[in-house]
């Protein structure tokens, strides 16, 4: 109780002092043409190894100056808050001013607040927030929001002061997560798995944000020529590093983000696989923890379902060196539904990959987690029902071993969902058309089942399964239980002979110390 006590106020702490008080420092651009950008506006590198703590006022770069892109008057020079100035509707103004005021609007939203604290700057909050909706308006649909008929794009200055605004907001030190603070407290606790997420104070105005960003992304007047000298590679990776975030409602924005912008940027797509793939490898072979694991294989999924036959080397060692060793870590549980169904699409897109597949869960089967034993079962129904028989016979026999483990298993829902896969068709089919190699194998298994299984649920499905091979090949089923009885009846006798062997050491023994007793009398 005092250990949850004092990690409770850790956590509280580390959450105000990820807060920032006023506007935030987002460095000089050192050129306004292409490449530069949001990628290098922010001084802020935020990634998976350090959640980077908040600059300090005296450093270099001192807080509140506003992004390079903002031609001129920075947003504030000082802690208080940017000074207000009305603005009108961008409907109300001519179409050569538009622009002038898109950059003072913007200048706003790039300003940040303490939201942790309700009643600090409600003013300039709410100004900002309207600031915003009025954007996101005005970046989806630019005639409309001006009150206009002519089709309207974005200036190249202002798309540039955009992205950096979006990215003075976004890009932030994260709090340190909730196994960072217990490790400071007591390194040997382990995570309270109990403890709700981190859910950001700043999240209805980060929402909006996150909005505009999706809006200018998605929009059709958005010109990838020149969006990609903002929305950069750079950019792409921080937002990557955002996807550790403990925001659940965060995380789904990042989603569809990065999936809409790998689906616009042609030519970012091979960086974004590449990028995608050392997140993984760091998950898998260092840390085992990210928050985002489960939004990036739905990424993901819609990414496999998309890839074109023959399938590239590139992606099969993507599955062999990725989405099967993701089976690995404890933690499985939580991103298995789409861990699975990124599996599966691959098997369906070339079945030849299905032995690959099926050896590798095997490689990886859990030996005494039950729960992951029943996710595994789950996913190998999956696979299996879109095997050929070809590849089947590849795999079949330590398939069937695995699987004959698992119906002898104490745990009634391992052994309960093992025998569930003979209520597939698709799966029994594959099995009658082996059975000559695949009834031995668990025939035993079965009939141990029958004889002492505790649990009454396996009991009547083992018996369902037993008759179900006896009416698909009774022959078999008989050589089958003659082999059983021979075996059992062997095995009793190596037992009589091994407890014969026993009893006559013993004597032995008993007669040996008898006789020195005797010597020791006399």
């Amino acid at each position: 109780m005092f250990n949850k006590i004092i990690k409770r106020g850790a956590r509280k702490g580390a959450r105000g002092d990820g807060a920032e008080p006023a506007p935030r420092p987002v460095a000089p651009s050192s050129s306004s043409g292409g490449g530069g950008g949001a990628g290098g506006s922010a001084p802020v590198t935020v990634n998976h190894a350090s959640r980077a703590s908040v600059p300090s006022p005296s450093s270099p770069t001192s807080p509140h100056v506003a992004p390079a892109a903002f031609p001129a008057n920075p947003v504030s020079s000082h802690p208080s808050p940017p000074l207000l100035e009305p603005l009108p509707l961008l409907r109300d103004v001519a179409a050569a001013d538009r622009p002038g005021l898109l950059l003072r609007k913007l200048r706003l939203v790039a300003a940040l607040f303490d939201f942790s604290d309700s009643l600090k700057h409600p003013r300039e909050k709410e100004a900002k927030r309207q600031a915003l909706l009025e954007l996101v308006d005005y970046v989806q649909a630019p005639a409309q929001a001006a009150g206009t008929n002519a089709p309207a794009r974005l200036p190249d200055h202002v798309q540039e002061a955009l992205i950096a605004a979006i990215s003075a907001n976004i890009f932030r030190p994260l709090p340190p997560a909730l196994h960072e603070s217990a490790a400071a407290i007591d390194p040997g606790a382990a995570p309270d798995e109990e403890e709700e997420p981190y859910l950001d104070p700043a999240w209805p105005h980060l929402q909006l944000v996150y909005e505009l960003l999706l809006r200018y992304v998605v929009s059709s007047d958005t010109d990838t020529k020149v969006a990609k000298r903002y929305v950069d590679h750079a950019f792409v990776l921080r937002l990557l590093d955002l996807l550790d975030s403990e925001d659940p409602r965060e995380r789904e924005y990042l989603k569809t983000v990065l999936h809409r912008i790998y689906g616009k940027f042609m030519v970012h797509r091979p960086f974004i696989r590449k990028a995608i793939n050392n997140v993984f490898y760091r998950f898998i072979f260092e840390t085992q923890r990210h928050n985002g694991i489960g939004e990036l294989l739905e990424i993901l999924g819609s990414i496999i379902n998309g890839f074109a036959l023959p399938m590239k080397e590139e992606h099969k060692l993507f599955l062999a060196r990725v989405l099967i060793p993701l089976h690995k870590p404890k933690s499985v549980g939580i991103y298995h539904q789409q861990l699975s169904y990124c599996i599966v699409q691959f098997v369906e897109k070339d079945y030849k990959l299905a032995d690959t597949v099926i050896r590798g869960l095997l490689k990886y089967w859990p030996v005494t987690n039950c729960q992951k034993e029943v996710l595994f079962l789950g996913e190998l129904e999956e696979v299996l029902e879109a095997t050929q028989p070809a590849e089947f016979q590849r795999c079949m026999v330590p398939l069937f071993k695995q699987i004959g483990r698992c119906l002898n298993s104490f745990h009634f829902q391992v052994a309960e969902r093992a025998l569930f896969l003979w209520n597939n068709d698709h799966v029994v089919s594959l099995i009658a058309q082996n059975r000559g190699v695949i009834f031995p194998i668990i025939f035993e298994a079965l009939e141990r089942n029958i004889q002492s299984h505790w649990n009454q649920a396996v009991h009547g499905l083992t018996a369902n399964v037993r008759k179900m091979f006896l009416d698909m090949d009774s022959e078999l089923f008989e050589e089958c239980q003659q082999q059983y009885m021979e075996k059992q009846a062997k095995a009793k006798e190596m037992q009589e002979q091994r407890e014969l062997a026993w009893r006559q050491l013993e004597a032995v023994v008993a007669a040996k110390a008898a006789e020195d007793d005797m010597v020791l009398v006399n």
